[in-house]
């Protein structure tokens, strides 16, 4: 059963401290072609960054499956984190039958289409949050594949490392990136990556290059031109940005980032963001604090 409930949350599966959801930003994003079934073929250096939704779990009849509140625009049945709890239970009921029951509240913080992976990292913890608290026993490599059914982007949060991928998204090879801070501008946009990944004029055709030749010279985001031309905002966004260094754009947007040298900097610009633009200061992260979580939990 899944619904959406408004009582009071009740006693927690597990210890009671927050499960983070960390965002991701994509430090380029090369589409070098397209297979049959029309998904695209993509090399993409992915890290975390330490700007996190939050969330937690509490304690249910057994069977149940709930959201506490949640975004309005969003049914329960769609939300990735009900979608993954559902799609856990349902391997796990295979070989254990009934499983505890479990609401599940999620404290948002990442920007919605924002090209910052939120709904997929949100699926992730909860696929690495209840395999421990259900006492479920998957291995990551199980949870992963469980998680590229709800998207290309969710076995990465599962495995915690930042990650040069490639595929649809799903071959991961773990990478240790500088790790720098970063100003992070969300304009006034909500971009629709299945629109972008559609249009015509979208480049599919890049060289296909190496992780090496990446951290050697950089990379780019080949749906850049695509978004600026159909979101003017986004790209003036990232020509204000470019007053402070390289700004790029992060998976099909609408976030646009810049590296700076350290935080009094990233805090410097952010405070020069315009309005009614969201602006923000993050760290690069090649571990994801999820994984530190799992280690707290008992």
């Amino acid at each position: 059963m899944t619904a959406v409930s408004n009582d009071a949350p009740g006693e927690p599966l597990g210890t009671p401290a927050p499960w983070p959801a960390p965002a991701k930003l994509n430090l380029c994003l090369h589409i070098v072609g397209r297979r049959a079934d029309g998904y695209h073929l993509l090399q993409t250096a992915m890290q975390f960054i330490d700007l996190a939704d939050e969330l937690a779990f509490f304690q249910r009849p057994a069977g149940v499956i709930e959201r506490l509140g949640g975004p309005e625009h969003v049914a329960a049945e769609a939300d990735l984190t009900i979608r993954a709890a559902r799609l856990l239970a349902a391997q796990v009921r295979a070989t254990r039958g009934e499983l505890p029951g479990v609401a599940i509240r999620t404290t948002k913080r990442i920007p919605l289409q924002a090209g910052l992976g939120g709904g997929s990292s949100d699926a992730a913890t909860v696929l690495v949050a209840l395999n421990r608290l259900w006492d479920a026993g998957l291995d990551v490599e199980a949870l992963a594949a469980l998680g590229l059914k709800l998207g290309a982007d969710v076995p990465l949060f599962v495995r915690g490392r930042a990650a040069w991928a490639e595929g649809v998204g799903e071959i991961l090879t773990p990478c240790n990136f500088p790790e720098p801070w970063y100003v992070v501008v969300k304009p006034v946009a909500a971009v629709s990556t299945a629109e972008i990944f559609q249009a015509p004029e979208l480049t599919r055709n890049s060289p296909v290059t190496t992780i090496r030749d990446f951290l050697a010279a950089g990379g780019r985001n080949d749906c850049v031109r695509t978004v600026c031309g159909r979101y003017p905002e986004i790209a003036e966004a990232l020509d204000w940005l470019g007053k402070f260094g390289e700004a790029k754009l992060t998976g099909t947007g609408a976030c646009v980032f810049v590296a700076v040298p350290d935080r009094p900097a990233a805090e410097a610009v952010v405070g020069q963001v315009p309005w009614p633009w969201r602006g923000f200061a993050a760290r690069g992260r090649n571990g994801s604090p999820l994984m530190e979580r799992l280690a707290a939990e008992p």
